[in-house]
């Protein structure tokens, strides 16, 4: 087995890199800022100078925001107009500001998580060159 090919089976420590990038921090490190803004990805940490513009998050962070956030808001307003029969627009108003806070709640940890999947899988260039 050539070199290269054992440091393509080493990943690094995917449940820590996710906890990292949940918490928007980098997937290296754990210290630096991975964000800036709301949902820019750095280029390279600030503390480790790990470099991070080779992500490829695109819209999945997106899909798994809509996936999540649908799979917890129908159940939960179907269950409220069934048990409690508010008006509809009180139920739309609610959910509606429910379903907002969630969403952006959710979609830059996601985008963190998806980035450091990615550096955890060596994914688009997060390999080592050494």
């Amino acid at each position: 087995m050539t070199d290269h090919a054992l440091t393509m089976q080493q990943d690094r420590p995917l449940g820590q890199a996710l906890r990292r990038g949940w918490r928007c921090r980098c997937p290296s490190c754990g210290a630096g800022p991975l964000l800036r803004g709301y949902l820019k990805v750095r280029d390279s940490c600030a503390v480790c100078n790990q470099e991070l513009f080779h992500h490829r998050a695109d819209d999945g962070p997106a899909y798994l925001t809509i996936l999540i956030v649908g799979h917890l808001m129908a159940p939960l307003i179907l269950w409220v107009f069934v048990a409690y029969r508010p008006d509809p627009w009180v139920l739309a108003s609610v959910f509606s500001v429910g379903t907002v806070a969630l969403s952006l709640f959710l979609l830059p940890r996601l985008k963190g998580a998806v980035v450091a999947l990615q550096w955890a899988k060596q994914m688009h260039g997060f390999r080592d060159n050494a």
